[in-house]
């Protein structure tokens, strides 16, 4: 009785989103209004987190659920069901404060709260109660940081009805464009996209030194774009990358590590990126197809420096390609998973051709890949009626941490705005970094950082929006570099340690080291840890300038990466020491650096290219050299 329950709510759930973003609820004499809506959908998200995920230590639902969370489900059910008829009068009555809104209100806190808890972990939990707790005493902070007086009631009522709280902008966004995005990962898995992803990056990758890390990287690309989540990524690709990896010589650490790089890497690489890019857009009240155009330049680079080192840790270990009866042939692969292809094509073509909205783009290209996937198959394999079911299950359920953290971050602002603490804590922010912008830069990418600590790229990336936003902003950053900037150091907290949860989650199918799997992480992925400085400093990183300019920026930051990559992992044509690997990062470096990010910086880029040449040239020379040549072992 539960399962079916638990089935019936969570395929409820993308039907209900389906049927709003394609405007059937109007069609069929229904006219809600959004907070309705998002009213309706916690109807169904909070019953189903405490009938499908377990409250205690393991994690694991027993075969028969607890009564009270039965019970939580049944009231957090009525509650949410209440607000959504009663929304439309309730929430202009936030100086009233009827009690018949105030106790529902109240009840939906303390269920999304625990549902919080469940899904998406005690870090944000803790984070959103502080913030809570925070407005209430704010009255009593010191200086800069005093908040307007708040009581209890005033705020529990405001949290739960004013539109720009709970079921304010955040939980607007997962819970139409997200949930959809998710849908269609889960169409495109069950018609075996996942599989022809990992094929074609074998029959593409095989074939080169280091062969299976490269299949890793392409194949993590291709997928986490898809997925959106890092740490479902790693699970679902690193199940067949890491065992082979390991396989071909790799250390566990290191086969975990570039699993991990490589699916974190996905919430930036376009048209698919993670739950934050969508709320980017709706933040900078921007269309996607332009934090689409900005993520290109900075995608490339993370994944030219993640491909360079894999290579070159390849050559230095002395690991080949992947074995030949494990290639599958190319035409093959594209012959029967073609219309997969189809997948980027049409995406692209409805947003940036058909001026669609992403989540009705999103819909469209589900809606063919299932149809071609009915009449074609994959490996023999058809779409099948279940298969889709199994999909809207499979959404629904997947769907409820984003949706949490959606409708717990619309708390954090409200609490926020009714305090007035927003502006005070950007203000003292400034104020610390003493007016310098590269300080400023630095304490927002720790704080990112540790925030990010256990938490969710998209959840990180609302608190730094509202929190940390505006006082890059005020120092003369970009809104979109701004933006990108705290995008980037929140999806990052997936591979730092102490808690990095791609990187252990890696680390765990591995069988390796979780704490030196976060180093490991970290070494690999530096380049996401430079580039968002580079790209505040100069947006011609972001191919916003002068094309001529945003070329030749690309081209050299392209070959400073590249160069860094050598310094990093101490191999070119041959193990290189201390002095010299610090000669290509420091070459690397100034190379990376943009002609516009201060004046005279053109000269760095033309030192780095041609420090970076000088070296090259030295090591292809030393290769060629007779004794050297007698001395040299190949790698490949």
């Amino acid at each position: 009785m539960a399962d079916r329950v638990i089935s019936v709510l969570a395929v409820a759930l993308p039907v209900g989103t389906i049927a709003w973003v394609l405007d059937w609820f109007r069609l069929g004499g229904l006219i809600f209004s959004s907070e309705q809506f998002l009213s309706g959908i916690l109807a169904l998200a909070l019953p189903l987190v405490y009938l499908a995920v377990p409250g205690g230590a393991g994690r694991k639902r027993a075969a028969q659920i607890p009564w009270y969370d039965a019970v939580a489900a049944v009231i957090s059910f009525a509650a949410a069901t209440y607000m959504a008829f009663r929304v439309p009068g309730l929430s202009e009555l936030i100086t009233a404060r009827p009690t018949d809104g105030m106790v529902a209100g109240t009840l939906m806190l303390a269920f999304m709260i625990e549902g919080l808890r469940r899904t998406a972990g005690k870090s944000l939990t803790v984070i959103v109660i502080l913030f809570i707790v925070y407005a209430l005493v704010g009255r009593w902070m010191p200086g800069m940081l005093q908040g307007r007086p708040v009581t209890a009631g005033q705020l529990f009522y405001y949290l739960a009805w004013d539109s720009t709280a709970m079921l304010g902008l955040p939980l607007s966004i997962v819970a139409t464009v997200v949930v959809v995005f998710i849908l269609f990962g889960q169409v495109l898995q069950k018609s075996g996209g996942a599989d022809f992803f990992a094929d074609i990056a074998v029959a593409l990758m095989g074939r080169y030194r280091g062969g299976p890390a490269k299949v890793a990287i392409v194949s993590s690309a291709l997928f986490g774009t898809v997925s959106g989540s890092a740490v479902a990524n790693v699970m679902v690709d690193g199940a067949i990358t890491i065992p082979m990896m390991k396989r071909s010589g790799y250390p566990g650490y290191t086969a975990a590590a570039i699993e991990a790089i490589a699916s974190t890497g996905g919430q930036i690489v376009p048209p698919v990126m993670g739950a934050a890019a969508f709320l980017m857009a709706q933040f900078l009240h921007i269309p996607y197809t332009k934090v689409i155009l900005v993520a290109i330049v900075p995608s490339i680079l993370y994944y030219v420096a993640l491909f360079a080192e894999a290579d070159l840790e390849a050559a230095r270990r002395g690991i080949s390609r992947v074995e030949e009866s494990q290639i599958p042939s190319a035409w093959r692969v594209l012959g029967s998973g073609w219309f997969f292809l189809l997948t980027w094509a049409v995406l692209l073509s409805a947003m940036f051709w058909l001026n669609y909205l992403p989540e009705t783009s999103a819909l469209l290209t589900a809606s063919i890949i299932a149809v071609v996937s009915v009449v074609f198959g994959f490996k023999g394999k058809r779409l099948r009626l279940s298969d889709l079911l199994d999909a809207l299950r499979a959404t629904g359920l997947g769907s409820l941490d984003i949706i949490m953290i959606g409708a717990a971050t619309g708390m954090v602002i409200g609490a926020l705005n009714i305090s007035g603490l927003a502006f005070g804590l950007s203000l003292a922010l400034t104020q610390v970094a003493g007016g310098n912008l590269f300080v400023l830069l630095l304490m927002s990418a720790v704080l990112a950082t540790v925030l990010g600590m256990g938490m969710p790229t998209a959840g990180v990336y609302i608190l730094m929006a509202t929190l940390v936003a505006p006082a890059l902003v005020s120092s003369g950053v970009s809104p979109i570099a701004a933006h990108m900037f705290i995008f980037y150091y929140g999806m990052l907290s997936m591979i730092t340690p102490p808690v990095a949860l791609a990187a252990f989650a890696a680390a765990s199918l591995a069988g390796a080291n979780a704490m030196r799997t976060g180093f490991e992480a970290t070494r690999f992925g530096w380049s996401a840890f430079v580039v968002p400085f580079l790209f505040v400093y100069s947006p011609t990183l972001l191919m916003i300038g002068d094309p001529v300019e945003v070329t030749i920026a690309v081209v050299t930051a392209i070959v400073g990466v590249w160069l860094v990559a050598i310094g990093v992992v101490g191999y070119f044509a041959r193990p290189i020491g201390l002095p010299r690997r610090v000669a290509f990062a420091a070459s690397g470096l100034l190379a990376l650096i943009p002609a516009g990010a201060f004046p005279g910086a053109v000269w760095t880029d033309i030192v780095g290219v041609l420090g970076g040449i000088a070296l090259v040239s030295w090591e292809i020379v030393w290769r060629r050299r007779p004794q050297s040549a007698a001395a040299f072992r190949p790698s490949s």
